[in-house]
C-alpha cells in the first residue's frame, strides 16, 4: 500500500506501508530459542539491518522506528552484548538520510538504560557485570552524546547525558574533567528543558566549578540563574541551594555584606516554606516575618541562617544599604528568640560608643558561619586563617562605629582624649580615622602638632554667605505667602 507524504524539506515523497512485513520479521526474531548464540545475534541483526534499509527507502517511519528499537533491544535485553549495542547504535544513527524521529526514539530508549531523570535531578542506573558494568555505561553515555551533538530536537537528552557523564567522572575522582564536561553545555539557551531542570543543571555547574576552585567562572555561571525564577512557588529548595553556593563564593571573596544577604535570603526562604506548609497560597516577605510560633525542628533550619545574617551585618562596612538592612532585621519578631543577635543589632543601631568586645561576641565567634574556612585559605600556600580575618574585621568595625559616633557629637576633640574614650592607642586611632576619611565614611582633619581632630568641615566665607542668602530667600518667601493668605482671608469676610 502506497501513499504520498510531504517530507521535512517540503518535497513530496512516496510512502510504502511495510507494517505487516515488519511485524512478521519481529515475531520471527523474537521466537528464536537460542539466546546465548552469538551467531544467532549476528543473523538477527543482519536481517533487521536489511529491513531497516527497506523501511527507510520506503519512507515508512513507524516501521523504521520499530525495527531500529528492536535491533537495540535484542543487543541489550536479550543477548547483553554491549559491543554489539554500541556498533548497532552508531550504524543506525549514522545511516544516510536517517529520520530524526528514529534517532530520537533510539536515543530516548538508550537514555533509560543509563540514567533516571526526575524532578530536575539525574540518577545513574546501575549496570550489572552482565551488561558490561560501569565502563560500559560510560561508553554508552559518550556514544549517545556524540549522536545528540548538534541536534536541537535532542537538546534535553544531551543535557541529561552530559550531567550523567559529569557524575561518572566525579565518581572516578576526576573533578576537573567533570566540571569541564558540564561547562560545555549552555543549558540556559535550551527551550525544551523545564525551568527546574535548567536551574538544577546550572547549580551543578556552580558546585563543580567551586569544587575545582574556579571562583571566577563560578560567579559567571551563578549570574545565569534568574533570581525572579528562584522566587517562584515550588522553587524554594533550589533557592536555598543557590544561596548556599553563593555563600561559599562570597566567603572566598571575604565579602561580609554579600554573605549577610545570602544568609538572609536562606532565612527568608525557610520561613516562607514554613508559612506555606499545609497551604496552597504563597506569602509575602512581610507575612513570613510574623511566623514566630514554630517548633524546635523548624527552628533548627532558620536560626543558623538568621544568626549568620546578623553576624556578617556586624562585620560589614557601614553603608546606607547595610544600615537599612539592620533596621529591617531589627523589626523581625524572630530576632528576639536569639538574644545574642537582638542585643548586637540594638548596639549597632544606637548612637553610643560601645566597648570591645561586645557582650555576646565570644558566642558569635563560636558559630559555624564564623569559624568555617574556605579551601582558598587552607589549601596550597597556606594563607591567613579566615576566622582570624573575621576577628580583626570585627574589632575594626567596632572602632569605626565609635569614630562615627564621636563625629556626631564633637566638632573638634583632642586626639589623646578620643583615644582614651575609645580604648585605643593614639597611633591606631590616627590610622583608623585616616582609613575612614579615605573611604569617605567621615570627614576629619588631624592637626598633629596640636593633637586635635576636627570632625566638622569649616565653611569658606563664600559658603557662609551663600547659606545666609538661601535662608533669607526662604524667609521672604514664607512672609510673602503668609501675607497673601491673610489678604485672601480678609477679602472673604
Amino acid at each position: 500500500m502506497s501513499s504520498n507524504k510531504i517530507n521535512d524539506t517540503g518535497a513530496l515523497e512516496e510512502r510504502t506501508d511495510l507494517s505487516g512485513e515488519t511485524a512478521t520479521l519481529l515475531t520471527s526474531i523474537s521466537s528464536t530459542s537460542d539466546d546465548s548464540d552469538t551467531q544467532t545475534l549476528s543473523t538477527s541483526l543482519a536481517l533487521l539491518l536489511i529491513h531497516e534499509k527497506k523501511c527507510r527507502l520506503a519512507n515508512d517511519a513507524p516501521s523504521l522506528v520499530k525495527v531500529c528499537k528492536a535491533s537495540l533491544e535484542i543487543c541489550h535485553d536479550r543477548y547483553h552484548d554491549h559491543e554489539a549495542l554500541l556498533d548497532t547504535l552508531k550504524v543506525l544513527a549514522g545511516r544516510r538520510s536517517q529520520k530524526s524521529q528514529v534517532i530520537g526514539a533510539m536515543v530516548q530508549m538508550c537514555v533509560q538504560w543509563v540514567l533516571i531523570a526526575e524532578g530536575g535531578g539525574c540518577t545513574l542506573v546501575h549496570m550489572d557485570e552482565q551488561d558490561g558494568g560501569e565502563k560500559a555505561r560510560e561508553e554508552l553515555v559518550v556514544a549517545l552524546r556524540d549522536i545528540t551533538d548538534g541536534k536541537i530536537f535532542l537538546e534535553a537528552e544531551r543535557a541529561r547525558l552530559t550531567r550523567a557523564l559529569a557524575i561518572i567522572k566525579e565518581q572516578n575522582g576526576d573533578l576537573a574533567a567533570a566540571a569541564d564536561v558540564l561547562q560545555e553545555v549552555h543549558v540556559e539557551t535550551y527551550g525544551s528543558l523545564s525551568k527546574k531542570e535548567k536551574v538544577e543543571f546550572i547549580l551543578e555547574q556552580m558546585r563543580l566549578t567551586l569544587a575545582k576552585k574556579d571562583y571566577v567562572r563560578a560567579h559567571i555561571v551563578g549570574n545565569k540563574i534568574n533570581r525572579k525564577a528562584l522566587g517562584e512557588e515550588g522553587m524554594e529548595s533550589y533557592k536555598i541551594r543557590f544561596f548556599e553556593l553563593m555563600v561559599e563564593y562570597h566567603r572566598h571573596e571575604k565579602d561580609a555584606y554579600e554573605l549577610s544577604k545570602d544568609y538572609h535570603a536562606i532565612y527568608l526562604t525557610h520561613i516562607r516554606m514554613m508559612a506555606n506548609s499545609g497551604t496552597d497560597t504563597p506569602v509575602t516577605e512581610e507575612e513570613t516575618k510574623e511566623t514566630a510560633d514554630t517548633d524546635s525542628d523548624t527552628d533548627e533550619k532558620w536560626m543558623p541562617a538568621l544568626r549568620a545574617t546578623v553576624l556578617f551585618l556586624a562585620l560589614s562596612p557601614h553603608t546606607p544599604e547595610q544600615n537599612d538592612t539592620l533596621h529591617r532585621i531589627s523589626a523581625d519578631t524572630n530576632l528576639e528568640k536569639i538574644e545574642a543577635c537582638s542585643d548586637t543589632v540594638r548596639i549597632l543601631l544606637r548612637k553610643e560608643i560601645v566597648q570591645y568586645p561586645l557582650p555576646h561576641q565570644a558566642e558569635m565567634e563560636s558559630w559555624d558561619a564564623f569559624t568555617t574556612n574556605t579551601s582558598a585559605t587552607t589549601g596550597e600556600g597556606g594563607g591567613e586563617d579566615l576566622a582570624g580575618h573575621w576577628k580583626k574585621t570585627f574589632r575594626k568595625r567596632i572602632i569605626q562605629h565609635n569614630v562615627r559616633v564621636a563625629a556626631l557629637y564633637y566638632r573638634r576633640i583632642k586626639g589623646q582624649r578620643l583615644a582614651t574614650l575609645l580604648g585605643l592607642e593614639p597611633q591606631e586611632l590616627e590610622s583608623e580615622v585616616a582609613d575612614m576619611v579615605s573611604n569617605a565614611e567621615v570627614y576629619a582633619k588631624i592637626d598633629r602638632p596640636n593633637d586635635v581632630i576636627r570632625f566638622q568641615q569649616k565653611n569658606s566665607p563664600e559658603a557662609v554667605l551663600s547659606n545666609w542668602a538661601s535662608d533669607i530667600s526662604t524667609l521672604l518667601h514664607l512672609v510673602e505667602t503668609t501675607s497673601n493668605l491673610i489678604q485672601k482671608e480678609n477679602m472673604t469676610q
